[in-house]
């Protein structure tokens, strides 16, 4: 019997593989958690094989949650399931020691395709993520290749008010966006960058131009 823990901070998220999982044969969900840090909590206290692991988190996020799980159960396959489509995202998230990557309109048999080929010692892309790896391969060999994800237009605006030291109210007002709409562009972009806090965004801003990248 595989068992399978599932971290989302979307309840529904998680009900939904709980539904879609919950007859499976083979397959057990032993337990669920909101956040990195209520997983890495309670993953102390079961025995689990394979772990789903959403990467867009408040406080901390996938990429870091997959390396504090590791060093606490090396044994653990993890497979990211997120709506995130970025190539660098998805060989971050790999190199964090991910064994699968899977985006969240997968189906009922991928899904279950997923667990059952990590858990046997392989390595699981879905055929759009295979794609997309292949195609950042394609566009290196063609061009100037840069190391980080494009940012969007909007994510660079906020990324220029935190630059020039505006509070988040003031991002938002300047930009004329909701309060949590700055904060979910702040998060995304730490994600994308592999930032764990907002100096590090700055750091890494400065560091390649992110602002000025196209």
């Amino acid at each position: 019997m595989i068992k399978v823990f599932i971290i989302d901070d979307h309840q529904m998220v998680i009900d939904g593989l709980q539904l879609l999982l919950s007859n499976e044969k083979g397959i057990v969900v032993v337990g669920t958690a909101n956040s990195g840090k209520e997983g890495l909590s309670k993953l102390k206290e079961i025995e689990v094989d394979v772990i789903l692991l959403d990467i867009n988190m408040p406080e901390m996020n996938g990429i870091e949650t997959c390396k504090k799980i590791l060093l606490q159960k090396e044994e653990c396959k993890i497979i990211a399931v997120s709506m995130h489509k970025e190539g660098s995202l998805i060989k971050l998230m790999l190199a964090s020691g991910a064994k699968g990557y899977v985006l969240k309109n997968a189906g009922k048999d991928e899904i279950i395709d997923a667990i059952e080929s990590v858990y046997n010692g392989e390595t699981f892309l879905d055929d759009t993520v295979n794609e997309i790896i292949l195609n950042g391969v394609v566009n290196k060999v063609k061009s100037n290749y840069f190391p980080f994800p494009t940012l969007s237009r909007r994510e660079k605006d906020v990324l220029n008010c935190i630059l020039d030291e505006c509070t988040t109210q003031e991002i938002a007002d300047k930009l004329n966006i909701g309060f949590g709409t700055v904060e979910t562009h702040r998060r995304n972009m730490m994600i994308k960058l592999g930032a764990r806090n907002t100096a590090g965004l700055v750091r890494i801003a400065l560091e390649y131009g992110l602002d000025k990248s196209e």
